[in-house]
């Protein structure tokens, strides 16, 4: 986004992509983000509270998007599926947990300034 915009429209976060910000979405990637090697789909599941088809179709939207890799095969005779972030699936979460932080700076801001406001006036004490 140009500085202009950003003038023009400061609280438009347009940096919250919508493909990340997604409750389960966000557990699978910050889940990610803390183990690089990644994770098997069971202790994603349990990590994330999600029932295995919940899970499957939040993968699928990870990984069409390129955030996700997800890899299958066998461990002994036993179905094996992992999955680990992709370097830009990492670099676009950094992305936008800076966008993040930044709306949580502007709401503590804001709500610093009705409180400091609401004191002044005498309905609360300071």
């Amino acid at each position: 986004m140009s500085k202009s915009a950003m003038s023009s429209a400061p609280f438009s976060y347009d940096g919250l992509d919508r493909v990340i910000h997604e409750k389960a979405r966000l557990g699978l990637l910050t889940s990610l983000m803390a183990h690089p090697k990644g994770l098997a789909f069971a202790d994603l599941k349990q990590l994330c509270g999600l029932t295995d088809g919940n899970l499957s179709r939040h993968l699928q939207v990870l990984q069409e998007a390129g955030l996700v890799e997800v890899t299958k095969g066998y461990e002994g005779n036993r179905p094996h599926t992992s999955c680990r972030l992709t370097k830009a699936g990492r670099r676009r979460f950094l992305d936008y947990l800076a966008v993040l932080e930044r709306l949580v700076r502007d709401a503590a801001r804001a709500a610093g300034r009705e409180h400091a406001s609401l004191a002044r006036l005498g309905i609360l004490s300071a």
